[in-house]
């Protein structure tokens, strides 16, 4: 069976390495799969928690990724074992795979503590996949690397460049106002999505593959190499490969997920135009490292940093272009002096050293700090009496008159009032309206759904108005765009003030002093909250009951309660 010596401070040699009857029937089991003698003789056992999904389109070439994987783990040494993790897919699972993506989180959790395993490889990709995993990752605290989905390749509709979401948005704004055929927009639907992986605009999927890169969670460039460039299967390999390296060193998750990094993925978050979802999943990841992250650290530290990236929703461009263009190393290198250099990654080079190694090859994709795409964008957070726990605003997505903006509340309930009344003729509403939509934070939906977005009145569009001021407890795609503001906190079924708000009540918009006020008195509010009926029944069973009971606002990153933290890697208890 091999020395101690290569058994040593490995975690798995508790189940595979004892010369006992228990080390008897774990390496008994696991030799049915044909596994000889020899990869029980102290080899890191390598786990590859696997998200692939026919359900979750983005994650549906994952197999051929983890069989890459596991050739650079075979040829570092170590012995490869995937396994299956609960696939969230954005596009297809109801009500929002929001909902699940803490149930992901206790899954991963679970299955990376209580198996024999010495270090992890993730791959994942659809939006809510690689938060999940993380953070069920970061609660057991192993050495730990990330393998992204990739995105598609551009999408093309009559000789030019579409983008998911965002194309998708606008086409459909353009059939209600009468600009595009049903006819035009259904044939542009082909050209959408043309080959595996995530959405190749700036959404949540790319922006959390991009982010991950810059934490230092996977080696340069997975954040943009297209889902079926044979350059990331050759990345996967290499990953195995490091991955091994880690285990033998024991660099744990937390010795890269620092303070540093999360610094370095704001400052990132802000130079691509990242999505608004990023800001939920970090305070989350936070939280389960211990690492002191608040929402407003998004609007300070990437305050300075300028819009660098010009991708869509909020430029031109799309992922395959980023990619070629110098991904992720090229914006490192052209934030400069905004990069936590020091920070440490998975690869063994400080995040300085990859930045100094990034070059750009394309000027109108990636700019520079002296000729920015646009100013100092990122996110912001804003505070008043409608948010007192914060809303966020995303203003490289919206159109700059309306970041100041006093207007009339035209209120929907909820989803449902919402779509039975907003192509009403008899809607009482103009382009200076403030729409304000209830009832669809983590709580109120549940799960949070990507509904702040709201689509425009039909006879608004009609006169050519395409944005106004929206404002909900809900999150929006990452490739959607317009004056939106999210994730207002305390939610409506929380009893936050938004619950309160009513049709005609002014409310005011600061976004350059980040406020927003509900210009209604205190004593009137007061007396709406004691006229208010009960809330809504909450889930009587499962999933959602538990959800519902236990999770908490936006502003500290929809977890629930009693996850928040780390639980270790340690079980205490044997099986036989």
């Amino acid at each position: 069976m091999g020395t101690d010596d290569r058994r040593k401070g490995l975690r798995s040699a508790g189940t595979y390495g004892k010369i006992d009857r228990d080390g008897f029937i774990h390496r008994s089991w696991m030799k049915n799969q044909g596994l000889p003698d020899e990869v029980f003789d102290g080899r890191p056992v390598i786990g590859i928690c696997n998200t692939w999904s026919e359900l979750t389109p983005c994650n549906t070439h994952l197999r051929d990724v983890a069989e890459h994987v596991k050739r650079g783990v075979w040829e570092a040494g170590g012995l490869p074992l995937e396994f299956p993790a609960m696939s969230l897919g954005e596009t297809q699972m109801r009500p929002t795979a929001m909902l699940f993506r803490n149930l992901l989180a206790m899954e991963v959790e679970e299955s990376i503590r209580g198996n024999p395993i010495d270090g992890v490889v993730l791959l994942g990709g659809c939006d809510k996949t690689t938060p999940g995993q993380l953070m069920g990752a970061a609660s057991v605290d192993l050495p730990t690397m990330v393998i992204s989905s990739g995105p598609m390749l551009n999408g093309k509709f009559r000789g030019r460049d579409i983008g998911s979401g965002t194309d998708v948005w606008k086409f459909s704004e353009e059939v209600r106002a009468g600009e595009m055929s049903l006819a035009d927009f259904m044939a542009a639907e082909s050209g959408m999505s043309r080959s595996h992986g995530t959405c190749m605009t700036m959404g949540t999927a790319s922006t959390m593959s991009c982010l991950i890169e810059a934490m230092g969670l996977s080696l340069p460039h997975n954040g943009t190499l297209p889902a079926v460039d044979a350059r990331r299967f050759a990345l996967a390999h290499r990953t195995g490969r490091r991955m091994v390296e880690l285990v033998r060193q024991d660099v744990r998750l937390s010795q890269i997920a620092t303070r540093e990094a999360f610094e370095n993925a704001i400052v990132m978050h802000a130079a691509i135009g990242g999505s608004t979802n990023a800001v939920v999943h970090l305070l989350a990841l936070a939280g389960r490292l211990g690492v002191p992250l608040v929402q407003s650290d998004f609007d300070i530290i990437g305050r300075e940093v300028p819009l660098l990236v010009d991708l869509m929703p909020s430029g031109r461009f799309l992922m395959e272009d980023f990619c070629y263009a110098g991904g992720v190393p090229a914006v490192l290198k052209a934030l400069g002096g905004h990069v936590r250099r020091d920070a440490v990654t998975v690869s063994g080079h400080a995040m300085g050293e990859i930045a100094d190694q990034g070059e750009c090859f394309n000027a109108e994709v990636i700019a520079s700090l002296d000729q920015p795409v646009g100013p100092s964008s990122g996110v912001w957070v804003l505070s008043g009496n409608l948010c007192p726990d914060g809303a966020i605003l995303k203003p490289n997505a919206a159109s700059p008159e309306l970041l100041t903006h006093t207007g009339r509340a035209v209120v929907f309930e909820d989803i449902e009032d919402y779509k039975a009344r907003i192509d009403s003729p008899d809607l009482e509403v103009d382009a200076t309206s403030v729409m304000v939509l209830k009832g669809c934070g983590p709580k109120g939906y549940p799960g949070m759904p990507e509904v702040g977005n709201m689509a425009l009145p039909a006879k608004l569009l009609a006169k050519g108005v395409r944005d106004m001021v929206r404002i909900s407890d809900a999150r929006m795609s990452g490739t959607a765009f317009g004056t939106v503001i999210l994730h207002v906190s305390p939610e409506a079924r929380a009893g936050g003030p938004l619950a309160l708000v009513q049709t005609g009540d002014l409310i005011e918009l600061d976004g350059p002093g980040r406020r927003l006020e509900l210009k209604v008195s205190d004593a009137e509010l007061e007396a709406r909250r004691l006229a208010a009926g009960p809330p809504p029944a909450a889930p009587a069973r499962g999933w959602a009951k538990l959800y519902v009971d236990t999770v908490l606002g936006a502003d500290k990153g929809a977890d629930l309660d009693f996850l928040v933290g780390s639980s270790g890697a340690v079980v205490t208890r044997e099986s036989h």
